[in-house]
């Protein structure tokens, strides 16, 4: 029974991945994506990387978003250059979320009194307060852009911490935020 639980994560991945703006329903995504690469070349901001194997056998050469790259602006650009419709175009940022930023209070600077503000100072919606001297994010604000993961500094002035994959404040699936 394990073998085939282990197989079917390599074929699917452990967990789902942030994809473009228009791309969030992951099963017709996964369904149309054609694996061609122009959104990620088209992409303006630079946080559209390729899946690799890692990431699961289905996923793999699919686009997805890596905010440690760059952050999403909502052009729309991937979505104009889709030519099956896999990424949507009509993308609301105002009402549509490509997912939830998550305070990691291991990594975050501010949990270790280091006074940090910079994921406050680049949100465009106003998700993100620092009342209580940490950041604490308004689910209801945040759409998942990016900005504030991608400034985050966590990572590189705490490279000694051993994370490589997370910083102190990440953009992850409305589903894995609340859990």
């Amino acid at each position: 029974m394990c073998a085939v639980g282990g197989v079917g994560v390599a074929f699917t991945g452990e967990s789902q991945l942030l994809r473009p703006p228009g791309g969030q329903d992951e099963d017709r995504f996964e369904s149309l994506c054609l694996k061609c690469d122009r959104c990620r070349s088209v992409c303006p901001c630079s946080c559209l990387t390729i899946a690799t194997l890692e990431n699961g056998v289905i996923n793999a050469r699919t686009p997805r978003i890596d905010f440690h790259k760059g952050y999403c602006n909502f052009c729309g650009k991937c979505a104009d250059v889709c030519p099956t419709g896999a990424i949507l175009p009509g993308f609301d940022p105002d009402g549509d979320k490509i997912g939830i930023a998550v305070v990691d209070h291991d990594e975050c600077l501010a949990f270790r009194g280091g006074g940090c503000e910079r994921c406050v100072d680049a949100c465009p919606y106003d998700a993100i307060d620092f009342s209580a001297s940490y950041p604490v994010v308004d689910a209801s604000r945040c759409n998942g852009c990016g900005q504030c993961e991608y400034v985050c500094p966590s990572n590189v002035l705490r490279s000694f911490s051993g994370s490589r994959s997370t910083r102190g404040i990440n953009v992850c699936l409305e589903d894995e935020a609340a859990s």
